[in-house]
């Protein structure tokens, strides 16, 4: 998925769960169907997680299965944000971030604080989602786990500039940041989500023409998922570009 490949990734994903359950491996079983709610979490499809994680804490909880359950809690609650629940799914990402950490779960932090500062960008807790991404970078820093530097430094960006204006030269420089960590890791999933916030800003300066060209190169190295909400938006990012060129 991160590498660019949704489609691929939600194949392989299902071939998995098979797997498990022609097994009869309930841990393994478990921990398929976890990562495939977190790839529809990754792919923003919130409507699609919110109708598979109840099961996944139902087994988890039946089996007391303790990470993978935390960490399926604190994906209903994105997608109860993601649908209009705000503060239901805060406190749910929160609960699912104390059970982690009380039990000194590391692995996923990084990647549940990006959740947890993405919603609180969309209420307006700037300020919460700020501490959130400088934790996950912390701790992404302490563990050496680079895996969501690059979304961490987007949304960095993307609450600076919710604050005002006067951020825009900050933002700026932790959205080229983040592209750059992005390529380096060769993440075009991340790639494209933090060009588009950049262009997003390079619109509003006027150069709608620089926009247009940044994000048209990454979107074109796509071959699949132009029904996920990134490619969607992006798409929809270019034909204004185009017509504001």
């Amino acid at each position: 998925m991160v590498l660019g490949y949704p489609d691929q990734a939600l194949k392989r994903s299902n071939e998995a769960i098979v797997l498990a359950k022609r097994l009869r491996d309930l841990s393994s079983q478990a921990r398929a169907e976890l990562f495939f709610v977190v790839l529809r979490q990754r792919r923003r499809e919130a409507h699609a997680v919110q109708q598979i994680v109840e099961a996944v804490i139902a087994l988890c909880a039946e089996h007391q299965f303790t990470e993978p359950l935390s960490l399926a809690k604190t994906l209903r609650g994105w997608a109860m944000a993601e649908q209009g629940h705000h503060e239901r799914g805060i406190a749910q990402i929160q609960e699912g971030l104390a059970a982690l950490n009380a039990n000194r779960l590391e692995a996923f932090r990084p990647y549940l604080l990006c959740l947890l500062a993405e919603v609180c960008g969309k209420v307006g807790r700037l300020d919460e989602g700020l501490c959130a991404v400088s934790e996950a970078l912390t701790v992404g820093d302490e563990r050496e786990n680079r895996k969501y530097e690059a979304e961490a430094y987007r949304l960095k960006g993307e609450l600076l500039l919710q604050q005002g204006d006067c951020n825009s030269t900050e933002a700026q420089k932790y959205l080229q940041r983040a592209i750059r960590i992005a390529q380096k890791q060769r993440a075009k999933s991340l790639e494209l989500r933090a060009t588009m916030s950049l262009a997003r800003l390079l619109a509003k300066q006027g150069l709608q023409d620089q926009a247009h060209g940044m994000l048209a190169k990454v979107y074109g190295w796509f071959g699949e998922g132009f029904d996920t909400p990134d490619l969607k938006d992006v798409k929809a990012l270019l034909d204004d570009l185009a017509d504001e060129c």
